[in-house]
């Protein structure tokens, strides 16, 4: 490995922090200009850099590099390192990462013009991106756990980043409480692969698999559980909490308190695929605890097919979003849990770009609207907002698996994997990922048709008012849009089918369901007019037809099937009360235990006991001895004469 290359490595990382630290802690010298120029040159570094890299490795067939920068402390034999692994899965990760925080880097010098934390929001989101790429970068669980705390850290300051409003203050300590659930078994899991394999580096632990496969562990008396399978669950409830899997999920929804670009740079690239990347990664563990797989399976077809029904009862345009983001996560998981770890990867990536499109394009429709998020105030914003319409739509076709689009050669790919699988719940997680795609089109386009097209139904103050936005929002709208169309289209071969991971992931030939469903592969185009007799298109198409009859041509049934399923709507727009449950259940019952552990052991045991025990004792053995102590004489004679009697007496007595 030339060593230019590993120089380019560290700048990677290095010039987002430089960016950050200038805006963090000289923004008020040099100003709003020098805070976006200082984060955006270097992440736009970063992102070059990056596409350098993945140019390298995929292009020019470069091996991968995995090496040590700097260590940073040893115990007891175990090395704690800060090193790299830059292979085809990291490079790819670096280049999604990167430019789409460029992209947010650039739209949020229009979105934040003219709020006062401009410098402070600038700092946040190139720290974020330096935290991103520690975590991708790594080749060690020191560094992977660094990095993972640190976007938990750093999303929290971003969800709450207007922290006058008492809703954002919630949404960032609810992101920051339930990401430390998820992050206990994800720290549980390392300890047990320090504990069975003696190190953190990557490599040595997938090489050194064979001795722990079959060694079992007593986690109760009499019930004896593969240490394998313990270690990937500990380290999958760690990707629950950051990638919002149920029941973990309740925070992202409320994440929506933030700033619209923290909503693109968490959801769509970042901080909530770093649970799918970190699966993928761990994959040779993976592979050989088809209870984990299972496990994996389960959770994301039920995350993809509950929380897509949410995304119909959402009026927050913002709110339909998250939820689809949800869903689609849970597509990701399923890939995971059926082996195709390449296809949830490969819709990671298409994700990212028109994920990003959709939500940097929901900021421009509330800069436009004022500020303003219900979409029932909204309506014929087309002709108001061209680029914006356009660019929305775009999104939403590569949302819904539109044949052509991004989201359609990844989607597709996981619905037909899962459909291939033998994992035990692959049979359900087939039913609920083909059922999602018709939900998916439906909540979309409800969404697309309520604020494009249709009667206008804002005020006529924010109606006199309407134009599309400036061009440093409009412009990362065009340049996602570009990938969201074409980038499926190039790799889906590669990626998905072929061997562009090979090396960086691991399959069993027993799960290999992408390799089976690659003989079928006949390139894009042939893959493309298949789909047009599949399910998941007609499925898709209804979606929309009905969205549109629905929502543009009988505006007044929505509210009949509203009425007539009342208490289905209820419990949709409560969320499935998983919100009221943790509060009663969890918030309610670490309360009262905390009562009773302050009652009890607090003011009784230790107020009680230990201090106010201690002195009471004190008090009382001082007053005995304050009586001895009579200054006289004779009385302490008198307990001369008697201690020498004792005495004697015990001598004789002997």
């Amino acid at each position: 490995m030339p060593d230019n290359m590993q120089t380019i490595y560290i700048w990677i990382v290095l010039a987002p922090l430089i960016g950050s630290i200038i805006a963090g802690l000289f923004g008020k010298k040099v100003g709003r200009a020098g805070a976006h120029w200082a984060t955006i040159i270097g992440v736009a570094v970063a992102c070059i850099l990056s596409m350098i890299v993945f140019k390298h490795m995929v292009i020019d067939g470069a091996k991968p590099f995995n090496g040590t920068v700097y260590t940073w402390l040893v115990s007891d034999g175990v090395r704690f390192e800060v090193g790299f692994l830059i292979d085809k899965l990291s490079a790819m990760m670096m280049v999604v990462v990167t430019f789409v925080s460029l992209m947010v880097h650039i739209y949020t010098i229009g979105y934040m013009h003219d709020d006062p934390g401009y410098q402070r929001f600038f700092s946040y989101i190139a720290l974020f991106t330096f935290s991103m790429l520690m975590l991708v970068m790594s080749n060690n669980f020191m560094q992977l756990f660094f990095g993972w705390e640190a976007v938990g850290l750093i999303s929290y300051l971003l969800i709450g980043f207007w922290f006058k409003k008492e809703s954002a203050i919630y949404a960032n300590m609810k992101a920051f409480l339930v990401n430390r659930v998820g992050d206990f078994g994800f720290l549980l899991g390392i300890a047990g692969v320090l504990m069975y394999f003696g190190t953190l580096d990557y490599a040595t632990v997938f090489a050194n698999t064979g001795p722990v496969v079959g060694k079992t562990i007593q986690v109760f008396p009499g019930s004896d559980w593969s240490v394998l399978s313990l270690i990937c669950i500990s380290l999958f409830i760690g990707a629950m909490g950051k990638s919002a899997q149920v029941p973990l999920h309740v925070w992202l929804p409320d994440s929506m308190e933030g700033p619209t670009p923290i909503s693109a740079l968490i959801h769509a690239a970042t901080m909530v695929t770093a649970g799918i990347y970190m699966v993928a990664r761990m994959s040779p563990l993976f592979e050989l605890s088809e209870t984990a797989l299972s496990v994996v399976i389960i959770i994301g077809a039920i995350t993809a097919f509950f929380m897509g029904l949410l995304g119909l009862v959402q009026n927050d345009i913002k709110r339909v979003v998250a939820y689809s983001t949800l869903s689609q996560l849970g597509y990701m998981t399923v890939a995971l849990g059926a082996s195709a770890y390449a296809a949830g990867i490969f819709h990671l990536m298409t994700h990212a770009f028109f994920k990003a499109l959709l939500f940097l394009g929901a900021g421009s429709v509330i800069i436009a609207m004022h500020h303003e998020q219900d979409m029932r105030k909204m309506g014929g914003l087309r002709k108001y907002m061209p680029i914006t319409w356009i660019t929305s739509l775009i999104g939403s076709l590569a949302l819904i698996g539109t044949p052509g689009f991004a989201g359609f050669y990844s989607k597709d790919s996981i619905i037909e994997a899962v459909g291939h699988s033998h994992i035990p719940g692959a049979g359900f997680a087939y039913a609920a990922v083909l059922s999602g795609v018709f939900i998916t089109a439906l909540y979309s386009f409800r969404m697309y048709f309520l604020v494009f097209h249709g009667k206008e139904r804002m005020d006529e103050h924010t109606r006199s008012h309407l134009h599309e936005t400036p061009w440093v929002v409009t412009i990362p709208l065009i340049l996602l849009a570009i990938p969201s169309v074409i980038i499926g289209f190039i790799y889906v071969g590669d990626m998905a089918f072929g061997d562009f991971f090979e090396g960086a992931i691991t399959v069993l030939p027993k799960h290999d369901v992408l390799g089976a469903l690659a003989e079928e592969y006949h390139g894009p185009f042939s893959m493309m007019f298949h789909s047009l007799l599949t399910l998941p298109f007609w499925f898709a198409a209804a979606g929309v037809a009905l969205a549109w009859f629905l929502y543009m041509k009988r505006p007044d049934i929505p509210n009949i099937i509203q009425e007539k399923l009342r208490f289905v709507h209820q419990v949709l727009d409560n969320k499935y009360y998983a919100d009221r449950f943790n509060e009663i259940v969890f918030a309610g019952g670490s309360r009262l235990l905390g009562k009773v552990l302050w009652q009890n052991g607090d003011v009784r045991v230790i107020d009680g006991v230990i201090i106010n025990g201690t002195a009471r004792t004190v008090g009382i053995i001082s007053g005995i001895v304050r009586r001895i102590q009579t200054g006289f004489l004779y009385n302490y004679a008198f307990a001369m004469i008697f201690g020498l009697m004792f005495l004697l007496a015990v001598f004789v007595l002997r």
